[in-house]
Formats: structure tokens, sequence, C-alpha cells
């Protein structure tokens, strides 16, 4: 998938479940559009992207 985060190594990105959230599907929509996926996985999702939301760059200097 690019490099991109996927759900349990299926072809179903991060992005994507927490777009879905995002645009308003509940987790019970995102579950019968998608039914191989566990309500684990959304929460697993939605945690990474908080997570990477948080992170930070910190640039070193160059010597």
């Amino acid at each position: 998938m690019g490099g991109k985060a996927c759900i349990r190594g299926m072809r179903v990105t991060v992005g994507m479940v927490v777009g879905q959230i995002g645009a308003g599907h509940s987790i019970d929509e995102v579950l019968a559009d998608y039914p191989y996926l566990e309500r684990e996985d959304i929460m697993q999702a939605l945690r990474y992207a908080a997570w990477r939301a948080e992170e930070r760059e910190v640039m070193l200097a160059t010597a």
C-alpha cells in the first residue's frame, strides 16, 4: 500500500478508516461496509492516528 499504515496487514489503510470516521460514519457503519474488520481494528487505527498527530520532528544541527 505504498508504505501507508495498514490494518493487520490487510489492504485497508489507517487513513481510510480514520477518514470514514471523520466524514461522519459510525463505527458500526464502517464495520458493515468492511465486514472483515473488527471493532478493535478501528479503535487501533484511531489510537495510531492520534499518536501520529502528537508526533514531533526535531531537526538536528548539521556538523
